[in-house]
């Protein structure tokens, strides 16, 4: 993903997060992919996940699954 492309997007962190340092922000592409980058570092990398990955994931946190 290109850094405009990046910048472009609608990046949104969960409310959650408080006002800590250690975020990440998440953002939807065009496609219905995710994209994640540290909230820290906007400009640094992204890593980007499919739906069903992502819709995974979520249902892992969830259900606890991380404890």
């Amino acid at each position: 993903m290109g850094l405009l492309q990046s910048h472009s997007l609608a990046w949104r962190k969960s409310s959650c997060s408080g006002s800590g340092d250690n975020c990440v922000e998440v953002a939807t592409l065009p496609n219905g992919n995710q994209a994640v980058r540290d909230s820290k570092n906007p400009t640094g990398p992204v890593l980007t996940f499919t739906a069903d990955e992502w819709n995974t994931f979520i249902s892992g946190i969830k259900d606890d699954h991380f404890g």
